[in-house]
């Protein structure tokens, strides 16, 4: 009985996300171990944005003790507390918001617990760097890189935020696009649907029934009268639409005094020509993960996901006839309730059937590699072919070859920049400037108020040579090299704030493999409040 009640008062606790990503994606995220490095502002809001929908456990690696300059900015650290383990204190705090999480921390700097323990990191879901140095970033980043565990870079800078997302390859089953169109199949109709909508005369039906039929079943009658009359074509271009509009007019009843009577359901059927008359096809970022050699070459280390996309593959080039399974959904429409529910039914058993057809695709193909038949559920299979029009697969770009001159992608952020340099990318190649004036100084430009202005030219100086590494010679207006060095590496809280939820939700994306994640460095501006994502 207790454990009703704690799953009913979590399902209550968290049930605007849970309208998000569901129990799966919920479960997901309580399983997650998130570790931050550096309990900076910035950091420690990641964190606060990860623990309330209730992430399963964190980890703060951070070596430094609070300072005063600590508590003008991070409101999870207190005054009294000054010269204690800045790591410690985050924690005891961000404890208080959430009491089905669970915390640790490390008291340790992130260089030196790389250099004597590197297997520490091995363990999380996905670690968040703040704040890290361009050379401990290169040795974290590569060894995340070598074990496959997604690593965030976020970085506050006065009033320029920036997030970097490193991964080997995420993919998505549940993408959840804004618009997307239904799958009705009204274009290549399968038996138990035609059946249904054959079982159906408008003709004999009364008032009421015909003003309740639903608009799908209305559309596909009048299809089938309009391709007996255009020789089986059905109608594609912006004219022949209109006329089959007009065609499904002329099926609304009229009173005895010949007035059309309201029927909204017809008013549907004309309103959902358009989107319902949308060839079936595949969706090309479908059709280039199927053509992946990850998809089209199994081997015994192949994940879940591109089994599945294989079976899913089989299927399309099979009984699917070069269709995707079945999504099994219909939209809301005005019906009755007796033949919506039919409609969904007929829907749902084809669905039903084609799942079936990669699930035992799926047996044979586990079975080929050697694998458990548990390593994928029903449950699974039924919730990839449901989506199998939205997976994506994003295959980001290591910090190594971003920096690597001959593989980065500056000199085609430079061209862009060129065009207009009111574009927010131009910030990202300043603060790899400020990167390259730390390596030379050991501290960022302008920290030191009475250096602000002889640190301009040294910082000009700095800019120059990156752009020169890369082979790009572009003059940089001197106002943007002002500004970085007025900021003096200073972490605003409004901006760490922003950047705490932006990082946040891209960390669940992660987590819980739902929604599309950026790709993969997003350049924050809060100088005009815009932003920008670029590949790099």
């Amino acid at each position: 009985m207790s454990g009703e009640k704690e799953s009913l008062d979590k399902t209550r606790k968290y049930d605007r996300q849970l309208r998000l990503w569901g129990d799966h994606g919920q479960c997901a995220l309580e399983s997650a171990k998130v570790c931050l490095i550096n309990a900076t502002a910035t950091g420690t809001e990641i964190l606060k944005n990860l623990i309330l929908p209730g992430v399963g456990s964190f980890t703060i690696v951070d070596g430094k003790k609070v300072t005063g300059e600590d508590v003008g900015n991070n409101f999870f650290l207190d005054k009294d507390k000054i010269g204690e383990s800045r790591a410690q204190v985050a924690t005891d705090l961000l404890l208080e918001l959430n009491e089905d999480v669970t915390g640790n921390f490390m008291e340790e700097s992130p260089e030196l617990l790389l250099e004597r323990n590197p297997e520490f990191f091995d363990t999380f879901t996905i670690v968040v760097a703040v704040d890290l140095p361009e050379r401990v970033l290169h040795k974290l980043s590569g060894h995340l890189w070598e074990k496959d565990i997604p690593l965030m870079v976020v970085r506050a800078y006065g009033l320029i935020g920036s997030i970097r997302l490193v991964a080997r390859e995420h993919t998505v089953i549940e993408s959840h696009p804004d618009n997307a169109h239904e799958d009705l199949r009204l274009d290549r109709p399968f038996p138990g649907l035609t059946q249904y909508c054959d079982s159906l005369d408008l003709s004999t039906m009364k008032k009421k029934d015909h003003s309740h039929t639903p608009w799908l079943v209305i559309i596909f009658k009048y299809l089938q009268i309009w391709k007996e009359q255009h020789g089986g074509a059905a109608p594609k271009n912006y004219k022949e639409k209109n006329e089959f509009k007009k065609l499904i007019q002329q099926g609304v009843l009229r009173n005895e005094e010949g007035v059309p009577e309201v029927e909204e359901n017809f008013d549907e059927a004309i309103n959902n020509v358009n989107v319902s008359l949308v060839p079936t096809s595949i969706p090309s970022a479908v059709q280039n993960i199927f053509n992946d050699s990850e998809c089209v070459n199994l081997q015994p280390e192949s994940k879940p996901f591109w089994i599945l996309a294989r079976a899913v593959k089989d299927f399309v080039e099979s009984v699917g006839e070069g269709a995707l399974p079945l999504r099994g959904t219909i939209p809301d429409m005005t019906a009755d309730s007796e033949r919506y529910i039919q409609l969904q039914q007929v829907y749902r058993q084809q669905a039903a059937v084609e799942a079936e057809w990669v699930a035992n695709r799926v047996q044979q193909l586990l079975q080929s590699l050697g694998k458990s038949k548990d390593t994928i559920t029903e449950a699974d299979v039924k919730l990839f072919c449901r989506n199998a029009s939205f997976l994506r697969v994003l295959q980001y770009r290591s910090i190594a070859q971003e920096y690597d001159p001959a593989t980065a992608k500056i000199g085609e952020l430079v061209g862009n920049i060129e065009e207009s340099d009111e574009d927010d990318a131009i910030w990202y190649i300043l603060l790899r400037a400020v990167d390259k004036f730390y390596a030379d100084f050991n501290r960022y430009p302008g920290v030191y108020d009475d250096q602000v202005e002889a640190d301009i030219p040294k910082l000009k100086t700095c800019l120059a040579k990156l752009l020169h590494e890369y082979g790009n010679v572009y003059n940089i207006k001197d106002d943007f090299v002002h500004e970085m060095c007025r900021y003096g590496a200073a972490e605003i809280h409004s901006v760490a704030s922003f950047l705490g939820g932006v990082a946040a939700q891209e960390a669940i994306k992660i987590i819980t493999g739902q929604f599309v994640p950026m790709n993969n460095t997003y350049i924050y501006n809060a100088m005009k409040q815009t932003s920008v994502t670029v590949e790099l």
